[in-house]
């Protein structure tokens, strides 16, 4: 006899002796975007976490590559492609929408899927079981009366894994057996009572940052000497939604291609046109990245950045195959050549790969079939040289030597009305490269050239 459990009854036990909800759609995603980084990085992240699971639905919602690695998984997700609703679109956090994606490729392997039913309800949740943490997230709520519920008591997960257990025992007995298995290889698990204590605070002042750049309002009237600021201000709020709500269902898609990529019965031509749409999509999302990173870094106020050792000559090989693969598409060749034996620089590497990525964009943009890009990595006395240079089939002169015909949108945006790209203003570009310890120079027909500080260097 099927057991007939939808999904949602874990969201309706997860409610109980909860008020009911007062926010809106846009609000309580912004709180769920806060809850996963909450709970994965302030929470868990300072844990040595080795073992454990998560239980998630409608999409995977762990995206910490170090606990995918470590952590085994069970997700209840669409179907197929053609199942997907918009109204997934907003689950991921816009700033982990790369990490979920470079995850994807191995600890995202370590997951069991299952097929949603009509019934289950698009409303996400995630629970995730170590021995020391047990913590539950999920959205609950008719509109208007919207809730995020946080449960980490021992009687709700009880109820929750009976729950679970009788909807995997009706769709798959073999892995209901497996997770009874994983959580007994836990051993006795002991419930931290902090968690509810410091959650609700982290995540207050996590919300605190980032709901006014996720959020459009209208400006009180401003005085005429700040007139400016508060149309620059408009400005870079319409722009980090924008480029959040085009990254976003982006990133979706590309997760859900990513897991039809594993099937081994596809023809070879349905294979390459996945191929080719992940390709696309990951282009443009770290396209808009860049953009989002760079309408953030224009409210923040100048001060010290937080940067690292890093291997500038490492990350530009690992790179550079990526890049190779998109820039072939449109005929064009790009080579490396990196001095042997560099030091560390210091810069932020995770923001720096999209930068870089940004950076050979920028400067491939005006390439026809059949021209070149150089990436040139040379010491420089107390820093690093990255030379970028970009020519023509025909013409030994690089292309950046020439003044692009750009018209600036505002702070952030240029227009190219050659290639009718968008790009970064010039001033954004030398901003966002200077929060990462660049500084951005252009030299006749050098193209362009960054130099990095060296980290075994104190300037």
């Amino acid at each position: 006899m099927s057991s007939n459990i939808p999904l949602n009854a874990i969201h309706e036990r997860m409610a109980q002796a909860v008020p009911i909800g007062k926010a809106d759609e846009a609000t309580v995603r912004r709180m769920w975007w806060g809850a996963l980084d909450t709970l994965q990085d302030d929470i868990l992240g300072p844990m040595d976490v080795d073992k454990g699971i998560w239980l998630a639905s409608p999409l995977p919602a762990l995206y910490e590559p170090r606990l995918l690695d470590r952590l085994k998984g069970w997700i209840w997700a669409p179907e197929a492609l053609e199942t997907l609703n918009y109204s997934y679109a907003g689950l991921l956090p816009p700033s982990r929408v790369r990490s979920i994606d470079e995850s994807s490729q191995s600890g995202f392997e370590r997951y069991n899927r299952f097929p949603l039913r009509d019934d289950d309800g698009h409303d996400p949740f995630l629970m995730i079981i170590t021995p020391t943490v047990q913590v539950a997230l999920a959205l609950q709520g008719a509109p208007g009366k919207r809730n995020l519920l946080m449960r980490s008591d021992q009687e709700t997960f009880r109820d929750l894994l009976r729950l679970l257990d009788l909807r995997l025992s009706d769709e798959d007995p073999g892995q209901a057996c497996n997770l009874r298995n994983a959580l007994a290889d836990l051993g006795d698990l002991r419930s931290n009572d902090s968690v509810n204590q410091v959650f609700w605070p982290l995540l207050s002042a996590r919300l605190a940052d980032i709901a006014p750049s996720l959020t459009l309002q209208t400006l009180p009237n401003s005085p005429s000497s700040n007139k400016k600021e508060a149309e620059t201000t408009n400005e870079l709020t319409l722009l980090e939604a924008l480029t959040h709500e085009v990254r976003t269902p982006l990133a979706t898609i590309r997760t859900l291609i990513r897991s039809l990529l594993r099937r081994k019965d596809l023809p070879d031509l349905i294979i390459s046109r996945l191929n080719q749409i992940d390709s696309e999509c990951t282009e443009q999302i770290d396209r808009f990245g860049l953009i989002f990173n760079a309408a953030e870094l224009q409210r923040q106020k100048p001060g010290e950045s937080r940067l690292a050792s890093t291997d500038l000559g490492n990350m530009l090989e690992i790179l550079h195959p990526v890049w190779s693969q998109h820039l072939e598409r449109r005929g064009i060749k790009l080579y490396l050549d990196i001095s042997p034996d560099l030091p560390d620089v210091l810069s932020d590497p995770k923001r720096l790969e999209l930068m870089l990525g940004g950076l050979i964009d920028r400067s491939s943009r005006g390439l026809q079939t059949g021209g070149t890009l150089l990436l040139e990595l040379r010491p420089a006395g107390q820093r690093l040289k990255l030379k970028i240079l970009s020519q023509t089939p025909n013409s030994q002169n690089s292309e950046n030597s020439r003044d692009e015909p750009n018209a600036d949108l505002g702070t952030v945006l240029s227009w190219n009305p050659t290639t009718g790209s968008l790009q970064l203003t010039q001033a954004a570009t030398q901003r966002l490269l200077a929060s990462l310890g660049g500084r951005l120079t252009r030299r006749g027909d050098a193209g362009l050239i960054i130099f990095f500080p060296r980290a075994d260097v104190k300037l």
